[in-house]
């Protein structure tokens, strides 16, 4: 429990920084969308070469990368149909709001938790290598083709070139090829992406608390509310509950194991989803807001974890 009080901590201080800058306008109008383009461009392509150029890809292709694939995918499969066919939502808002209820906080609250609770940081690697390499830039190209300006008429060949030049899927296929070679970069090279990508996770928080300002949780006429309760409660519920199911029935799984499976499962959603989001103009409060609910649920359902598993 120390360990997940302590994760949450590191979140709320530097989220209520962001909160701070934002009320007294120290960064100036525009400061959010100017983050989030920083990490969005810079920030998180270096994290995910330097993260994945220096991972062991024995711990990072292990059992835990089915289970959270499965229960990500498995969440994401539930939300869209309902969005798309109940809430009758446009195709880019319902990719943010997927993302919203399956996408884990893997990094900034993730690792705390991994080192702190779990006990082991590897927990986390198949976590990264799923969202970073195939989830995100799923999603990602989904958006660049439903989201982007579309009023230039595109070529077959432009519109398929479009998610390619995206930087997080650059950045993940980089550091993959380069730890699939077995190559380890000299640190003149690996030094400044780790400088730049450890930027990433405090610079994607105080982009999370700029948004705040202002700003009110299920505001009425700006919070799209059911759409961030249904991401929400599909998050905090359903996605431990089928990595229980898949790490219990499908892979055997018992004791600290079990329990890890699910704790990475009930972490609250990322605050890259807020970053997509920005970067698209698409679903920002949803992803505001559901971020936010995450969070704060987050602490007590991963007590009750703890008390039931641990």
């Amino acid at each position: 429990m120390s360990g997940v009080i302590s994760g949450f901590t590191v979140i709320f201080i530097v989220v209520g920084l962001g909160f701070i800058l934002g009320r007294t306008g120290s960064l100036g109008e525009h400061a959010s969308t100017t983050l989030a383009r920083l990490v969005f461009f810079v920030c998180t392509p270096a994290l995910l070469i330097h993260s994945l150029a220096t991972s062991d890809l024995s711990v990072v292709f292990s059992p835990t990368l089915a289970v959270a694939s499965i229960a990500a995918l498995s969440v994401a499969v539930v939300y869209v149909p309902i969005a798309r066919y109940w809430l009758h939502r446009p195709i880019p808002e319902t990719v943010i709001g997927a993302l919203s209820a399956s996408y884990v906080n893997s990094v900034n609250l993730g690792l705390p938790i991994a080192i702190f609770v779990l006990d082991d940081a590897s927990f986390i690697a198949p976590l990264l290598l799923f969202q970073i390499v195939f989830y995100s830039p799923v999603a990602l190209a989904t958006l660049d083709i439903t989201a982007l300006d579309s009023s230039e008429r595109r070529s077959v060949w432009r519109t398929v070139a479009v998610p390619l030049r995206n930087p997080i899927l650059i950045g993940g296929v980089i550091g993959l090829a380069v730890s699939l070679i077995g190559w380890r970069p000299p640190g003149a090279i690996l030094e400044p992406l780790d400088m730049l990508g450890q930027a990433s996770v405090p610079l994607a928080l105080l982009t999370f608390g700029l948004t705040l300002t202002g700003a009110t949780v299920f505001a009425k006429g700006e919070s799209p509310r059911r759409d961030v309760v249904l991401a929400s409660g599909l998050k905090m519920t359903v996605m431990p509950i089928v990595a229980f199911a898949v790490a219990r029935w499908g892979f055997g799984m018992t004791g600290d194991e079990l329990f890890a499976q699910v704790v990475i499962a009930a972490l609250p959603t990322a605050q890259n989803v807020l970053v997509y989001a920005t970067r698209y103009r698409r679903g920002e409060v949803l992803a505001r807001d559901s971020a936010l609910v995450t969070t704060v649920l987050s602490v007590p359902v991963i007590a009750v974890i703890a008390l039931l598993l641990a």
